[in-house]
């Protein structure tokens, strides 16, 4: 039986292109089919950063819209102080640029070896304006960064450090688990200048909460991360 010939990317990619990206279930690209896949991909251009490397900087024209396939994108803001606030990251799957400023908010900029897939903003709102459940999508994203917008002012309200530092790994482990990373080792692609800056911390309170979780036998303090020994505790610690 001769086999059915395979999806060629628009780009020159090996493979099965958006068809075997691995973000596509996480995304929004999740709610089109196989041919509207085809739409997508012929719109999309991959780009890939080197760590340190900026996506788009705090102003600058918001030309496109980008997906993370691979890695981790720190979001930072600048104060009118001069003092950098982390606004959040952005994992596998997440879309940046979607909001309708025509200036980004915020510096974008890979925590490691990150890819993407790049769309010109115009022709990414007209396919949008095309297709009513792609668009439903979008609004659901919209949602959810707008949960993790107001996890974050509470992470920031009235909460002892502690707390905080546990409700950023219990946060972080949800992120990983929606994005089927179900293990008890939580990557951190991120530092702890970066953990601190957005918790509204020093890097010391930091450095020293996560060495408590990890004496007191609720973390263990492995390269690139933690490994969690006792995510009940830790579960219970977030909770206040």
């Amino acid at each position: 039986m001769t086999s059915a010939p395979s999806h060629t990317c628009h780009h020159g990619r090996r493979g099965e292109g958006c068809q075997e990206c691995k973000a596509r279930l996480f995304s929004v690209c999740a709610a089109l089919t196989s041919d509207e896949l085809d739409e997508l991909e012929a719109l999309s251009r991959p780009i890939g950063l080197a760590p340190r490397q900026t996506l788009f900087a705090q102003d600058d024209e918001a030309t496109a819209v980008y997906n993370v396939t691979d890695g981790a994108i720190r979001l930072s803001r600048l104060l009118p102080d001069g003092r950098r606030h982390v606004m959040g990251f952005a994992l596998t799957g997440d879309f940046l640029g979607l909001a309708l400023p025509e200036r980004f908010g915020v510096t974008a900029e890979a925590l490691g070896q990150t890819t993407l897939c790049r769309f010109e903003r115009g022709a990414f709102r007209a396919l949008v304006a095309d297709k009513p459940h792609l668009l439903q999508r979008l609004h659901e994203r919209a949602g959810y960064e707008l949960t993790l917008a107001q996890d974050q002012m509470m992470l920031l309200g009235r909460r002892t450090a502690e707390e905080k530092v546990a409700l950023f790994l219990v946060g972080l482990r949800l992120r990983y688990l929606r994005i089927g990373h179900d293990s008890i080792t939580l990557e951190l692609p991120m530092g702890r200048q970066d953990i601190a800056d957005h918790l509204g911390l020093t890097i010391e309170t930091v450095s020293r909460m996560l060495t408590r979780f990890d004496r007191e036998r609720i973390v263990l303090i492995v390269p690139g991360g933690v490994r969690l020994l006792d995510p009940a505790r830790l579960d219970r610690l977030a909770a206040g």
